[in-house]
């Protein structure tokens, strides 16, 4: 009996934690339709999930783990993060990123990598809470990918370059590469400040085009060698960097088409938009290049030693970090004009 008893207990005390996790952590507010929110949250096609608006820091931590249109955005780069992550636990077993200078390239993309992918998380988790955090925080997000541009062209540059493409470019690729970054990051600040007053195809132009120049220089020495080398098939990394390029190519296809929300208008809030099918499509073509500059690392050392010495390591790194800081002022300021235009216009209120 009075083990049964002791069981009786038990299992009132399992019946309870249902209720203390509730109270540890109460119900989430209950999403809003388009017309509960202002223009700037509102997505074409995507007609609820929306969250609500000046709620405390923990409601938008938190909605981490609720329904809402944004979900799969935020936890898609995520993921990606924890593994990138993992990957750069794993090489930091057998490349001394420390000691070997010709390493840093590899290191700077893994970075720039985690960059991007974490600017993006927290700029779809947080940047409801105000007009103000949305467009900080996706200010944010722009310096990171400027960064990852950066780090892109770095290992295009230092590992995938065939001494030919080299001798042609050596003196300007990675300094154009740098101002196409800031450029690009530059250009969708502006987009997203402006983003009330301009139509949507304007918009994505202004998005699109610094950002596509920017990648068509970063990926051509990679398309140089893929053309070159003869045959492929002896060069593993080659199989990679294909990947790589359809893997974006295909990312930016649903960066600038609303598909498929467009064929099935409000069926799509939740999953299925073609912004989720960028995030996981960018994150393979990010899996796929680090893969494919690991190879280039371990397998075309006698090559880019030969090309770039011992120096030029260090002057890209320091451009990286120089890269970085003018892209991170840029958005600063431009928070600052936000955040004047807002002040400005409830003076007038």
């Amino acid at each position: 009996m009075e083990k049964i008893g002791r069981l009786f207990i038990n299992l009132q005390q399992v019946q309870q934690v249902p209720q203390m996790l509730k109270e540890a952590a109460p119900s989430l507010p209950c999403t809003m339709r388009e017309g509960e929110v202002p223009c700037y949250l509102r997505e074409r096609y995507i007609h609820t999930g929306y969250r609500q608006m000046h709620q405390g820091w923990r409601y938008y931590f938190l909605s981490l783990f609720q329904r809402h249109n944004e979900t799969v955005n935020v936890w898609s780069h995520l993921l990606s993060t924890l593994v990138v992550l993992m990957k750069l636990s794993q090489l930091a077993e057998t490349v001394d990123f420390v000691g070997d200078v010709h390493a840093w390239p590899l290191l700077i993309l893994l970075l720039s990598s985690l960059a991007y992918m974490m600017c993006s998380t927290l700029a779809h988790l947080l940047s409801a809470k105000s007009e103000f955090c949305h467009y900080a925080f996706f200010f944010l997000d722009y310096v990171g990918v400027a960064l990852y541009q950066y780090g892109s062209a770095l290992v295009h540059f230092y590992y995938a370059i065939e001494g030919s493409w080299h001798s042609l470019l050596q003196g300007m690729f990675m300094p154009c590469a740098a101002f196409l970054s800031w450029f690009s990051c530059l250009a969708c600040c502006y987009s997203k400040y402006w983003s009330h007053n301009l139509p949507y195809w304007h918009r994505k132009v202004v998005q699109v085009v610094p950002s596509g120049l920017a990648y068509a220089w970063d990926i051509s020495p990679v398309v140089h060698r893929i053309f070159s080398c003869h045959p492929c098939s002896q060069d593993p990394a080659v199989f990679f960097h294909v990947g790589q390029v359809a893997f974006f190519l295909s990312s930016a296809f649903f960066f600038t088409q609303p598909l498929p929300q467009k064929w099935f208008p409000g069926r799509c809030d939740v999953l299925g938009q073609g912004h989720q099918l960028f995030h996981v499509l960018l994150a393979l073509c990010t899996l796929s290049q680090i893969e494919a500059s690991r190879l280039d690392y371990l397998g075309r050392r006698p090559l880019y030693q030969r090309l770039h010495g011992d120096a030029a390591a260090l002057h890209f790194s320091l451009l990286f970090v120089f890269t970085g800081a003018v892209s991170a002022l840029t958005a600063v300021v431009m928070s600052g004009k936000v955040r004047s235009s807002l002040d400005h216009r409830d003076k007038l209120k």
